[in-house]
């Protein structure tokens, strides 16, 4: 079963880059991966577990969420903070 997992991983140059591929490179199921240092996101492709992409990806120490989770909740925590003060 082969699915996408988009991450949004706080990468800075490319030693961040490398070591994004370095621990994609060694996980089990990964088809292909694609790292976007300017929009600080990872697409991987396999016969992978969202959590487990997830988890690995955070074994480089940089900061990593998914990619869909993070958008909309962003704007909206804002908001709840301020209607709640």
């Amino acid at each position: 079963m082969s699915q996408t997992v988009v991450l949004k991983v706080g990468m800075s140059c490319e030693g961040c880059v490398g070591a994004v591929k370095r621990v994609l490179g060694k996980m089990e199921g990964v088809e292909s991966y694609d790292i976007d240092l300017k929009e600080q996101k990872v697409t991987v492709k396999g016969s992978v577990q969202p959590d487990a992409v997830l988890q690995t990806v955070s074994k480089t120490g940089k900061k990593t969420a998914f990619w869909e989770a993070e958008a909309p909740a962003e704007p909206a925590k804002p908001a709840e903070t301020v209607a709640a003060a």
